[in-house]
């Protein structure tokens, strides 16, 4: 009779083998958690200890130990026991008050806590800084870190906008060019005190840390929703003046038997009283505005951040006239190779995923893009043909 691979017997069923199933699959388990997981799934599998060693790179010990306390105790078997040592110098009270005072508002003056104020608030624990510190830490409580949040009411409004830009870059409507345009204001000419030492292997290129401020520059650009090139111009000011000239220009230099369908943002220069009366004049131009706060949905935005990314992070600029230069001639390059840009997201869709997972119901008349205007509700900018 063949002997039996361990006197300790493990039997799973469904919903424990699952949760060590769980355990080996998550990223972020801890190592050793892991592996007497695997252990136990193959005991389970009647593997003799031996093998089981083989397989996990382990001792044989380590495995007889953690097959023989899963076999007794289960899951909580697979936890370290409480091993002794020094007892905690800090029992709750201390550490609720630290909890408290973290999570309290700052004094008048402080805009956020640091260990050290929270130990020098608590004189009659006698705690050290590095004590506050490691109790936070294992609570993971930051007190000193801060998430940017922006609070925006969800009314329909703001949905209805959304899948108005949406729609336009999904499905745009015939015999019209879709151009979205936006502009980047304040963009630094900066040069090195010193210039660059080039990579070398096993090296990373070398960068001064000094710079000069050599001016700013602010540019607009439009881009071809279709082909994904761009247009770029150095502006002076961003008020209607200049952007009504861009418009003009942008006007002259299209085919006058297209339509033109652009999608802004509500900055003060495309909303204001002279550009609704510019754009009132000229009745082949529509507009599409963006809702307030998100400007991902404005494509434009989508080529300044690679604009950013490919020659502003890292260029050298001597003058603003530079500056404008170079951002001319990486458009150029630009546009050899340009490809529009594939566009997933949809408004519409997501709001209604977002109503059915609340259990709302979508509203009995939804607005369509006949009705969206921008923020002069006089006139409406967002019509489709």
């Amino acid at each position: 009779m063949a002997r039996a691979a361990s006197r300790d017997i493990v039997v799973l069923g469904p919903r424990r083998k699952a949760r060590l199933e769980a355990i080996v699959r998550r990223s972020s388990a801890p190592q050793a958690l892991v592996r007497r997981a695997r252990i136990a799934l193959l005991a389970h599998q009647r593997w003799p200890n031996a093998q089981i060693a083989a397989e996990l790179g382990c001792t044989v010990n380590t495995v007889r130990t953690w097959r023989h306390r899963f076999a007794r105790r289960g899951m909580p078997g697979l936890q370290d026991r409480p091993r002794s040592g020094r007892p905690e110098g800090y029992g709750p009270d201390v550490r609720l008050a630290i909890v408290a005072t973290a999570t309290s508002a700052p004094p008048a003056g402080c805009p956020a806590r640091t260990h050290a104020m929270i130990a020098g608030q608590l004189p009659a624990a006698g705690i050290s800084v590095s004590q506050v510190g490691r109790i936070l830490a294992g609570l993971d409580l930051a007190p000193h870190r801060v998430r940017g949040w922006l609070n925006r009411r969800d009314d329909d409004q703001f949905w209805a906008q959304a899948a108005a830009v949406c729609d336009i870059y999904l499905r745009p409507p015939p015999g019209t060019v879709v151009i979205c345009i936006d502009e980047k204001t304040g963009i630094q000419a900066k040069s090195r005190k010193h210039p660059e030492r080039p990579p070398r292997p096993g090296r990373l290129a070398r960068r001064e840390f000094e710079y000069v401020r050599n001016g700013t520059l602010s540019v607009i650009a439009a881009l071809h929703l279709a082909t994904g090139q761009v247009i770029t111009e150095p502006i002076e000011h961003n008020d209607s003046v200049t952007f009504t000239g861009f418009l003009h220009r942008l006007d002259q230099c299209t085919d006058p038997r297209l339509n033109i369908h652009l999608v802004i943002d509500n900055g003060p220069s495309h909303t204001s009283a002279a550009t609704r009366a510019w754009l009132a004049a000229h009745p082949r131009i529509t507009v599409t505005y963006t809702p307030k706060h998100p400007s991902w949905l404005d494509m434009a935005e989508l080529w300044f951040s690679v604009l950013t990314r490919r020659l502003l992070r890292r260029g050298e600029f001597t003058s603003p006239a530079d500056l404008a230069g170079k951002i001319t001639d990486f458009a150029i390059r630009h546009n050899r190779t340009a490809r529009p840009f594939t566009w997933t997201y949809d408004a519409g869709a997501d709001h209604a995923r977002y109503l059915a997972r609340h259990g709302q119901q979508p509203p009995h008349r939804r607005m369509n893009t006949h009705e969206i205007s921008g923020p002069n509700p006089s006139r409406t900018y967002a019509g489709l043909h």
